[in-house]
């Protein structure tokens, strides 16, 4: 379900560029569970997944279409806990560093 809902607002943001004249290229997602990224990558219909609502099998049109790639991240090197976790000096240093994230210059008072 978060995949799909993190490729409804990329494909949000993407149609947003597209209107004011940016070209965009296919955007990566990145998961870390491999069961959804199956689920996500595959039309196959199983018996365990027929409860989970159509809206969330949007992320299949998307990959289909070219729009989105979803790859796995493992757990421990996922750069997005840097916003859903306290981490140590370490993973943050190195999260910030993964997503080109600068402290910008510091203004005097």
């Amino acid at each position: 379900m978060a995949i799909s809902d993190c490729c409804h607002q990329a494909m949000w943001m993407t149609n947003l560029f597209r209107e004011i004249g940016f070209h965009v290229l296919p955007i990566t997602i990145c998961g870390d569970n491999q069961g959804s990224i199956f689920i996500g990558s595959n039309p196959v219909q199983e018996k365990w997944t027929k409860h989970i609502d159509i809206c969330y099998h949007y992320i299949r049109e998307c990959i289909e279409d070219n729009k989105v790639s979803v790859v796995f991240v493992p757990g421990n090197d996922n750069p997005a806990d840097m916003f859903t976790k306290n981490l140590d000096r370490l993973k943050f240093v190195k999260f910030r560093e993964q997503l080109g994230l600068t402290f910008g210059p510091t203004k005097n008072a």
